[in-house]
């Protein structure tokens, strides 16, 4: 090989990169400790851009479109090199190629529950979690704050950086909108379009990047809050209370055996209310009760008694009015349902006592 040969393989005369990885942000071109050629030809296509540094220093930056790397197109090249106006010896240079295109789909969240005040809640820890885009924009400052020297700088190698930092940002927007936890859910794009003037500005002056979506797919609480909202929940579908436990009765003694035997109790009481009040009404009217009739119950003490006179019953008497024990009259009494006096051993229940609990 010739002289001439040599040296002309030792020079660059073409610097080119095509990205088939979809995940590069930046790429150092290998230039096997080559020098360029001064009027080397550099190719630059849509999406990247190329950074050159020369001595530690940033130097010139091209956009997309082939570039004759002369001392006339690359002043501040020359300027650090100390070229004269014409000098066409090769020069040594390291050549980043940036992607500025947009890197969709890159996923964020929150590693720990982040608290906050809440209206429904009071203190409550939230979870989030979402996708963003980002371009390229200031290849300087991504190089210098981000990739640094790095051969290929992969999207994973930052991943972590950015997740941390949207993170911050995004608690302390949700902190400052003040949206309850119950209402974020309606609310996910809005907050997503909100925290973008929020979000660029810290991204782009640290790290030279600039966020084009933000999307937030979900704020979820704790488990044992999730629990609380769908006892809430249960409540609200149940709707009228007396219904459903009539209806849990029903289901009961269809199912037979202790399920039967349990929802009895509550019907039995249910029968004996109505009877009293059936034997109250018909006191108040004159006419005999169904269950005096049918041989059931003593009915009430007459007028004429002492204790009619008094107007007051004896627990066994208000057992018999409502045909259940006189334990279960005892039991009410003791609960405070039903209102009576102690009178020395005795105890005593006013008429109208027993028809204001027979009336609920």
């Amino acid at each position: 090989m010739s002289i001439l040969g040599f040296i002309k393989k030792e020079l660059i005369e073409i610097i080119e990169w095509t990205d088939d990885s979809r995940d590069t942000l930046s790429y150092r071109w290998p230039d096997d400790d080559r020098q360029i050629k001064n009027g080397a030809q550099l190719i630059v296509r849509e999406s990247q851009m190329v950074q050159f540094v020369a001595a530690g220093q940033y130097a010139d930056l091209f956009g997309p479109g082939k570039h004759s790397l002369s001392t006339e197109n690359i002043p501040v090249l020359s300027t650090i090199l100390g070229w004269k106006y014409g000098f066409e010896s090769p020069f040594k240079c390291d050549v980043y190629y940036l992607n500025t295109r947009l890197f969709t789909g890159n996923k964020w969240g929150t590693s720990n529950p982040v608290m906050m005040r809440d209206a429904d809640f009071g203190v409550v820890r939230l979870r989030a979690f979402g996708t963003y885009d980002f371009r390229i924009v200031d290849p300087p400052k991504f190089l210098r704050e981000v990739a640094g020297t790095d051969q290929n700088f992969r999207l994973d190698e930052f991943a972590d950086t950015m997740r941390s930092r949207i993170v911050s940002v995004f608690t302390e927007a949700l902190a400052k909108a003040a949206v309850p936890a119950l209402d974020v859910a309606t609310r996910y794009s809005e907050l997503g379009e909100a925290l973008l003037p929020i979000i660029n500005p810290a991204m782009t002056g640290k790290y030279g990047i600039e966020i084009t979506s933000f999307i937030l797919e979900n704020v979820s609480v704790p488990p044992e809050v999730e629990e609380a909202i769908d006892k809430r929940s249960s409540m609200t579908a149940i709707g009228n209370l007396n219904d459903y436990v009539k209806y849990q009765m029903g289901h009961g003694m269809g199912e037979g055996g202790e399920g039967a035997a349990a929802a009895a109790v509550p019907a039995q009481m249910a029968m004996g209310f109505g009877m009293a009040q059936e034997m109250m009404r018909s006191m108040q009217s004159g006419a005999p009760a169904a269950g005096a009739a049918a041989g059931g119950p003593p009915p009430l003490p007459a007028a004429g008694d002492a204790a009619a006179t008094l107007d007051v019953l004896t627990p066994e008497q208000a057992a018999q009015a409502l045909s259940v024990s006189v334990e279960d009259v005892m039991a009410a009494i003791s609960a405070g349902d039903l209102k009576a006096r102690k009178i020395g051993n005795a105890t005593r229940i006013a008429r109208s006592a027993l028809e204001e609990f027979l009336r609920g």
